[in-house]
């Protein structure tokens, strides 16, 4: 078997390089070294046209960056979104009626949201009394956190227009 010589032995190596960075990405399929193929791809290409080390190595990095800092946020934004949205997240904005007293000290309170019965606690802290109108600010696990935008009206009583 004849030796192998340097151009040749460049060769391997960028191709065992983009193997690993592919099968790697395969395996892990978040996104971590396609970026590092693309580039072993690039200097793969430069070795077989008869390039030099150094413009393998320079279009290594430059391929390899370039796709990093090109490709990665949108591909982040469309595959990797983290934030999940639920029904519950249509609550945020609506209006909503105390059915119990919220009082944050004591741990207490309750809202009616389109029928659902949420644990509610009030933004700033101050109590609000049942009857009460409030708008929903924020959620945060199963309780809504809310601000008072309406008096009371008292049970009985009838509304004036």
């Amino acid at each position: 078997m004849p030796p192998i010589d340097g151009e040749s032995m460049q060769k391997i190596v960028w191709l065992v390089l983009l193997l690993i960075f592919a099968g790697s990405e395969a395996i892990t399929v978040g996104l971590t070294s396609i970026w590092f193929a693309a580039g072993a791809l690039a200097a793969l290409a430069a070795a077989l046209l008869g390039g030099p080390l150094w413009l393998q190595v320079a279009l290594f990095l430059a391929v390899s960056i370039l796709c990093l800092l090109a490709v990665r946020p949108l591909a982040r934004r469309h595959l990797n979104s983290k934030v999940e949205a639920t029904n519950a997240d249509r609550a945020i904005g609506q209006e909503a009626q105390v059915t119990e007293d919220i009082d944050n000290i004591h741990g207490k309170g309750a809202v009616t949201i389109r029928g659902v019965a949420w644990t509610a606690r009030s933004e700033d802290g101050s109590p609000i009394p049942a009857g009460a109108m409030v708008r929903v600010l924020r959620i945060e696990g199963v309780k809504v956190f809310v601000e008072s935008i309406a008096a009371p009206v008292p049970a009985g009583e009838p509304k004036s227009w």
